[in-house]
């Protein structure tokens, strides 16, 4: 069926955004709704349930064009990001949990990660302890990118013990920030998958996003935030229950690592599996524990993480 859709009053440019991008953007959402713009009207043609559905969030897209200048894709991402609940992710953990900066939609993809999303949903601390390439940390990541769309918490902090710089820290170029950059450049990597560059930039400058060596915790509380701990294996004991003790209110802690990839000088200081065995019968805490078998990196990671192993 055929219905037509008013937008009089408002500029079509400042709405469709330049060369109907934002429009574009919105229409990827309804692949089987036929759109056509003419001027101030929307020609639409498809099945009548979804008609319904473009239309409310098509005025969703309106009231936001009212309170903002300028739109972006980014505004029509966070329409349909933002309508998914803890109880969707609980009856079906491989829902989108976010969408990248294609589009495209970054779900659990396998049940290990499915059970991660879960745990992360039923608990405010989760332990995900496994091999390199099973996508520990980006799945960690997109669930605090997708509670931050949804305004459930209003912050991120990233963080990761720098210990791979040892004596050679002093040794790098520039300034603090850019001797420590270079370990948390897979945290800046995932996050640019998922939020455009310029709003990260955005982001990271007024602090919502904050990216930090796991030393500079000390001392705070941190209250509606997500915040992950990521390369955990490289803390001692002491260096994890100083990290797991800023919890605050309403915050969401995720703790990732490979025990076998310690760089610790000796590896025994590693305190991330005695943390986990010291906490696991605690209520609210889970552990997920990632195999060889949940890898999904090229399919040689597993090889090459299994001929290690068995050296090992």
């Amino acid at each position: 069926m055929k219905r037509s859709l008013s937008i009089e009053g408002i500029d079509p440019v400042s709405l469709y955004g330049v060369g109907n991008k934002i429009l574009d953007t919105f229409c990827s959402y309804f692949p089987n709704v036929k759109v056509v713009a003419r001027g101030s009207d929307l020609i639409l043609d498809g099945r009548e349930a979804e008609l319904e559905e473009f239309e409310h969030k098509f005025k969703t897209l309106i009231d936001r064009k009212m309170h903002k200048m300028n739109l972006t894709p980014y505004d029509v991402e966070d329409i349909f990001e933002g309508e998914s609940t803890s109880r969707d992710f609980l009856l079906n953990p491989g829902s989108p949990i976010c969408y990248n900066t294609e589009g495209k939609p970054i779900c659990a993809r396998n049940l290990r990660q499915q059970e991660m999303v879960k745990a992360y949903f039923e608990n405010d601390l989760v332990f995900a302890l496994g091999p390199a390439g099973t996508g520990k940390t980006y799945i960690a990541i997109a669930l605090a990118v997708r509670a931050l769309k949804n305004r459930e918490i209003r912050r991120i902090i990233l963080t990761r013990p720098a210990v791979e710089a040892g004596e050679r820290l002093g040794f790098l170029p520039g300034d603090l920030k850019d001797k420590l950059d270079p370990y948390l450049q897979p945290l800046y990597d995932a996050l640019g998958d998922m939020i455009p560059p310029k709003k990260l930039q955005e982001l990271l400058a007024e602090g919502t996003i904050q990216i930090a060596p796991l030393a500079y915790m000390r001392g705070r509380t941190l209250d509606r935030a997500c915040v992950i701990l990521d390369e955990a294996q490289n803390t001692n004991l002491g260096q994890l229950k100083m990290f797991l003790t800023r919890m605050g209110c309403k915050a969401k802690f995720i703790v990732t690592g490979d025990a076998s990839q310690v760089d610790l000088p000796n590896r025994e200081d590693s305190g991330l599996l005695k943390g986990v065995e010291l906490l696991e019968n605690i209520k609210g805490i889970a552990t997920v524990v990632f195999t060889n078998e949940d890898i999904v990196r090229h399919p040689l990671v597993g090889k090459i993480v299994k001929a290690f192993e068995k050296k090992d």
